[in-house]
């Protein structure tokens, strides 16, 4: 079972582009069946804080076989969180292969907004996000000076998107000063695929 457990912590180190200490375990034991339906926010917030734990062991490992002290702590991790070792490894398995999941995971995980960031709603997230999908296309390459009439292209792909130009730069501007409301964005983008 505590092979089941590095099993997962593998995978989601690799997906997460952590490969580490423990990718020799992924072929030792299979990653427990997703369960059934969607993950919980509550059951998604005890992986978080299991996972934190997990991957502090892990990075103690560097390379090698984890003791049975290592294993049994990250076992003790997983189950203080509130979660079977099965559970968190079904959920370490979706989230692997969920990019909607790793979203609503990295959420949970980064810092909660304040200022202006806390005030941008989830449809103004929606909004923006698909404004930014048609503004990359929209944009010169290489960073070039939009003309004129790319200019007026990207004005139209905002306005288009339901939000004025300048709530469109406000929120702009708490992206890229707040964790979570990029987080939050990522999330948009994932679920749209």
């Amino acid at each position: 079972m505590r092979l089941q457990l590095i099993a997962a912590v593998s995978a989601l180190s690799l997906a997460a582009g952590l490969a580490g200490a423990t990718a020799a375990f992924a072929q030792e034991a299979p990653v427990a069946a997703a369960p059934a339906g969607d993950v919980t926010d509550a059951q998604l917030t005890a992986f978080n804080t299991a996972m934190q734990k997990v991957k502090t062991v892990t990075a103690a490992v560097q390379g090698g076989t984890p003791t049975a002290e290592q294993q049994a702590e990250m076992a003790a991790a997983v189950e203080a969180s509130g979660l079977g070792v099965e559970q968190f490894n079904a959920i370490s398995g979706k989230v692997s292969s969920d990019a909607v999941l790793r979203a609503r995971l990295a959420v949970l995980d980064a810092p909660a907004s304040s200022g202006v960031a806390a005030a941008v709603t989830d449809e103004e997230v929606s909004q923006f996000a698909s404004a930014m999908v048609k503004l990359r296309e929209l944009a010169p390459a290489g960073g070039a000076t939009p003309t004129p009439e790319q200019q007026t292209a990207m004005a139209a792909a905002v306005e288009e998107s339901g939000l004025s130009r300048e709530r469109f730069n406000e929120v702009a501007t708490a992206v890229s000063a707040d964790a979570r409301l990029r987080a939050r964005v990522q999330l948009a983008d994932a679920r749209r695929g």
